[in-house]
């Protein structure tokens, strides 16, 4: 933790401090390796979403990815201006473009996802593999309490 701003000894061994600092460096390892791609992390993650999602429509994929409207625009004019989706009227409502990956998309997404795969690994290197699984389940669990009944917590 040399690199993290001074906290007294009190801060530093709070969770929401070092959660903080591990969220930091990771956000810091994954974009340096997207950046050798030419991605953005933002990018990647849509790219992943379309993925994962199939076609979709622009609105529907911002609210997945959490990206506000206007941003999700130039996210996806940026991704479609590199060839990486294609934009073609919903079958559905023809109102609405759906957002679906190309081969080149298919192509990027695989190096990428492998890029940042290896920025985890390095993120994580000082934990042996069942040490990350359990560090993997405890912040699923931070991150998505339970309501008490089994499920995700209400409006979470």
């Amino acid at each position: 933790m040399a690199d993290a701003p001074y906290a007294p000894r009190r801060i530093r061994v709070l969770p929401s401090w070092l959660l903080g600092r591990a969220a930091a460096r990771g956000h810091r390892l994954v974009a340096e390796a997207l950046a050798t791609e030419g991605m953005r992390m933002m990018h990647h993650a849509v790219l992943s979403a379309v993925a994962e999602s199939g076609p979709i429509s622009q609105a529907e994929l911002g609210r997945r990815v959490g990206i506000d409207p206007k941003d999700m625009v130039t996210v996806v004019n940026d991704l479609q201006r590199e060839g990486l989706v294609t934009r073609t009227p919903d079958p559905e409502d023809r109102r609405k473009n759906a957002v679906e990956l190309s081969a080149a998309g298919r192509r990027v997404l695989r190096r990428t996802q492998r890029l940042g795969d290896r920025a985890n690994d390095e993120l994580t290197a000082a934990l042996t593999p069942a040490e990350r699984a359990q560090l993997v389940a405890l912040l699923t669990r931070i991150v998505q309490p339970s309501d008490g009944t089994g499920g995700p917590a209400a409006g979470g």
